[in-house]
């Protein structure tokens, strides 16, 4: 299949969560991408396990499919001009180094674009270009805490709860994505360079939006609320006989068609129950009210009734659970592809689809340098260059 970014060459100077995803999310898309390492170690992410998939980084391989990987030692002039060379032949250039080091290696954006007056440079921060903390390294969870993410996350009155994914990483790489193309529609009409700048910290904000107007509307400081939400009453987890069912009742036709279906339509004469905001007032009654009527039904039996109502209703799934869902083979998000060491390999594909198909996988997640020789050569070294660049230690 044609893919959207086909014949587009993405230098990825990035490692860890964000930029990786940022980079897979493009090489998804069809960009040729060409992952920069350490020589030696690579990514730091290769380390992180377990678990592991064979003798590689599960989270590594999350991250970085579709990619080349190309081992520089950026620290000594002969990997640096590998680097430059690059990014004089790409279209976008995507770092996510410490603050003020690509402008160390000469290739912040005004030195990059020196080098090619068309590029599309991407930078992932942590707090940005500016302000008191845009010195500072950062990391999911400290983003997590410090955006307020882990202050409405888990249970109130317990110890605070991060996201159980990189969440703020993740959202990084989508946005970095997102600026990338439309740079590349503005590169392709204004015929220039163009800079785009994303945060984790800003990506942080992002997530608790509605929780800031909240508070910047009453004055309220936003708590944890569980497996809830505070401006909506019923949605959120209810007791079974075998377990948990996540109901979400989010107007008052449904919680009328949820007291049917619970045998309680007495509820919906009730005035503490009367609509929305009468029952985030009285949420207390009504989870209890509700919860000893769900108890008496296991999980299937509950959400069969539920769905012939029409009222919304999950249950609680684990991952290797919903793995193995109808629904999750139907999606198609599972895709494969053969891998030369690991036999059975799938990862969760890109959650679009063009013209009703979804981008495969081209390149499973490389061996760190695995693909040094090749784009060296791409990129006009000989290979009498090549085995000097290696033996110099320069490349891997």
């Amino acid at each position: 299949m044609t893919l959207p970014l086909d014949g587009l060459v993405v230098a990825d100077l990035t490692q860890n969560v964000a930029g990786p995803f940022c980079t897979q999310i493009l090489g998804d898309m069809g960009a040729e991408v060409v992952k920069i390492e350490r020589p030696g170690r690579g990514d730091d992410a290769r380390a992180w396990g377990p678990p592991w998939w064979g003798d590689e980084s599960a989270t590594f391989m999350a991250f970085n499919r579709n990619k080349r990987s190309l081992a520089l030692d950026l620290k000594r002039d002969g990997g640096l001009e590998v680097l430059r060379r690059l990014v004089a032949r790409a279209d976008v250039f995507v770092q996510s180094l410490r603050a003020g080091a690509s402008a160390e290696l000469g290739l912040d954006f005004a030195g990059a674009t020196r080098l090619n007056g068309r590029l599309v440079y991407c930078s992932i921060t942590a707090f940005g270009d500016r302000g008191p903390l845009a010195h500072l390294p950062g990391y999911d969870p400290l983003m997590q805490a410090y955006g307020g993410l882990m202050s409405v996350n888990g249970h109130p009155g317990q110890e605070p709860a991060r996201v159980g994914t990189s969440i703020v990483d993740m959202s990084t790489g989508m946005w970095a994505a997102l600026a990338i193309v439309a740079a590349l529609r503005q590169r392709d009409a204004a015929g220039r360079a163009v800079e785009v700048t994303t945060a984790l910290f800003e990506s942080a904000l992002m997530w608790v939006s509605y929780h800031a107007m909240g508070h910047l509307g009453s004055g309220e400081v936003p708590q944890p609320q569980g497996s809830g939400t505070a401006m909506i009453a019923p949605y959120q987890a209810f007791p079974t006989a075998d377990g948990w069912a996540m109901i979400g009742a989010a107007s008052d036709a449904l919680f009328a068609r949820l007291a049917g279906a619970l045998d309680l339509p007495e509820l919906v004469h009730d005035p503490r129950f009367a609509d929305n905001p009468s029952r985030v007032a009285h949420r207390a009654a009504l989870v209890e009210t509700l919860s000893a009527r769900t108890r008496g039904w296991k999980t299937a039996d509950l959400l069969d009734r539920l769905h012939r109502a029409g009222v919304p209703g999950s249950p609680m799934l684990t991952v290797d659970q919903v793995l193995q869902e109808p629904q999750t083979a139907a999606s198609g998000m599972l895709v494969a592809a053969a891998h030369p060491r690991l036999p059975g390999y799938r990862s969760v594909g890109l959650p679009i689809r063009w013209d009703g198909r979804r981008p495969g996988v081209r390149r499973v997640p490389p061996l760190l340098g695995e693909h040094t020789t090749d784009v060296l050569t791409w990129l006009g070294y000989t290979l009498d260059d090549v085995r000097s660049l290696k033996a110099r230690g320069l490349a891997g």
